[in-house]
Formats: structure tokens, C-alpha cells, sequence
């Protein structure tokens, strides 16, 4: 076995945060990910039901409206049209919620 080979197993073995700074800086970099991720589901879970809210009285013309399969999936249109609105920028809610997880996780903006 070469010496680089084994040096990487080595490494392999080595937990992450004790690799050194840039593993400690890898891990950070995961956590805000993960915080980035769960703030803009956040803000679509909320759109959804903002959405649905919206569109719970209205109803569909008798000619050319979706019916019975219209009201089955309405909810899952309303909720892909908030991550989609989530996605291109949202109304700023993931922001601030992703501001908030931050300073709870002792980490800086």
C-alpha cells in the first residue's frame, strides 16, 4: 500500500470536526445550509396555507372547470406554487426566520 493511500484511509477514520479548521469551516458551512433549507421550507409551509386561505370560497365554471379532480389537487397546486414563489424570492420571511436560527445556533450572519 502507498503512503498516500494509507494517509487517506487515515484521514477517512478521522471524524469531521477533528480533521482541522477546514473541516470545523465545512461543518459550519453544512449547518447553514441545513438552517437555509428549513428557513425557506418554513416560508412555503406558510405560503401554502396563505394561498389555500385564498382560494378556499372561489368556485370553479361549470364549463371548463376542473371539477371534482380540480378540488382533489388544488391543494397540491397551491402548495408548488409556494415554493416556487419560496424559490424566486419569497416575500422575505426565510430571511428573517434564517436570521433567527442563526443567532440561536450562536452562529453570525
Amino acid at each position: 500500500m502507498s503512503a498516500l493511500s494509507t494517509t487517506n484511509m487515515a484521514l477517512a477514520a478521522t471524524p469531521i470536526d477533528t480533521v482541522g479548521p477546514t473541516a470545523t469551516s465545512t461543518a459550519e458551512l453544512l449547518r447553514r445550509g441545513k438552517i437555509k433549507e428549513t428557513a425557506q421550507k418554513f416560508e412555503a409551509s406558510f405560503l401554502s396555507i396563505m394561498l389555500q386561505s385564498m382560494t378556499a370560497g372561489m368556485k370553479t365554471p361549470e364549463i371548463g372547470g376542473g371539477g371534482a379532480g380540480e378540488d382533489m389537487f388544488k391543494s397540491l397546486l397551491t402548495e408548488e406554487m409556494a415554493k416556487q414563489v419560496t424559490k424566486a424570492g419569497g416575500i422575505g420571511l426565510a430571511a428573517t426566520v434564517q436570521k433567527e436560527m442563526l443567532k440561536m445556533q450562536g452562529l453570525k450572519e
